[in-house]
């Protein structure tokens, strides 16, 4: 019998995305609060649209934001910085609308609840060093790439705004190769062909050399499709042609679509809502049991009431490749890793911001980044782990 064959796509977008710079605010907020007021209790949600930021949610601290100094310098460091972009951190206009906490959500926080309800999911595997699904990666990559060619002025007509989309083909549970490869690229009318009024075709060739290829490299061949702004051309981006809101990308943030998602946004939550602080638990599991040797893929659910502090469930996928029965992982699980939210705040040191932490989360994925203060990303469990294979 032949290999079994499936395509899998992932998509990311940049940092000069209408929800990626939302969720970058929100996160801003939160790294600003943590710095002053590392008890502080976040919730906060952004909107843009074209020449408006509003903020709101509800925050309880001592500390003091100067959102609007905030949102300038964020856009001004993204790259918002010219008209031509339709959106220019000098000129857009800065609403907050933010208020406290409710106190009963308070009272179950305050004792060491979970901040909500909800199911969180974590994962692994071993399609690539970083122990992630190689769609989202390869995607997160692409754009990351296509932020640094702008910023370093090596494609100097590209603006903020810009997406990317991988397809990937599997043999076996296995990725192989890249069969379609789509970027869209927010671009001046300096590259457009004024008599197709789409992107000239050299600054088509120039992306694909400069972005594309050095990241794709022996994954891609003479069959690989390349779409490059598909629609001809992408002159109008940003907040001009597109509303942003927090929360928007969560399949983006996490694994690609390759497993389930428990429904809650990350960015601009503190680490009392599980939402984010569980999920980052749910890797740090998964990771050190991939890394350990115990399976090669692990999907794990962590599912929480609001108020109580203890995990209502837990559930392991191991997708068939573990070496220990199911219902050991769980206990080890429940030996190894901190489960409650105290226990995750303080093994994960989620409290802890140097004023910009949580913002590199709210772009290019919260996982997969073997960076400063993603310290879910750590295998520091794993050689302890290994004791199990025996």
């Amino acid at each position: 019998m032949g290999a079994h064959k499936y395509l899998f796509t992932s998509e990311s977008v940049t940092e000069g995305h209408p929800d990626k710079v939302c969720d970058q605010v929100s996160d801003s907020v939160l790294d600003n609060v943590l710095k002053q007021d590392p008890s502080g209790r976040v919730a906060c949600e952004t909107y843009v649209t074209m020449g408006l930021i509003i903020i709101g949610g509800e925050i309880t601290t001592s500390a003091y934001v100067d959102t609007h100094t905030l949102c300038r310098d964020l856009l001004k460091d993204i790259g918002y910085t010219h008209p031509k972009y339709g959106f220019d951190y000098h000129t857009c206009a800065v609403l907050n609308a933010i208020h406290t906490q409710s106190p009963d959500i308070a009272k179950g926080v305050d004792t060491g609840g979970a901040g909500d309800q909800g199911m969180m999911m974590g994962y692994a595997c071993r399609e690539t060093p970083e122990l992630m699904p190689l769609p989202i990666m390869l995607s997160h990559k692409l754009v990351r790439k296509m932020t640094e060619v702008r910023k370093k002025n090596i494609l100097k007509y590209l603006g903020p705004d810009g997406k990317s989309q991988v397809t990937v083909e599997y043999h076996d549970g296995k990725p192989k190769k890249v069969t379609t490869v789509i970027l869209a690229c927010q671009h001046t009318e300096e590259v457009l062909d004024k008599k197709k009024d789409m992107l000239c075709e050299e600054a088509r060739i120039e992306i694909i050399e400069k972005i594309a290829k050095p990241i794709l490299k022996g994954l891609i061949d003479k069959d690989t499709k390349f779409l490059i702004n598909a629609t001809g051309k992408f002159v109008i981006g940003g907040p001009q042609s597109d509303t942003g809101m927090t929360g928007r990308k969560i399949i983006v943030d996490t694994y690609g679509g390759t497993v389930p998602h428990g429904g809650g946004a990350f960015s601009g939550k503190d680490p009392t809502k599980v939402d984010r602080s569980a999920a980052y638990m749910g890797r740090y599991i998964a990771k050190n049991i991939v890394k350990a040797g115990l399976a090669d893929k692990l999907m794990v659910q962590l599912a929480y009431a609001i108020g109580v502090a203890d995990p209502v469930s837990i559930m392991v996928n191991t997708y068939g490749t573990a070496k220990v029965p199911d219902d050991k992982l769980i206990k080890i699980i429940k030996d190894h890793f901190e489960l409650t939210p105290h226990g995750i705040i303080a093994e994960l040191k989620l409290r802890e911001s140097d004023g910009g932490r949580f913002r590199r989360t709210a772009a290019y994925g919260h996982f997969g980044r073997e960076e400063e203060g993603f310290t879910w990303e750590e295998t520091d469990q794993a050689k302890d782990l290994m004791k199990y294979l025996k």
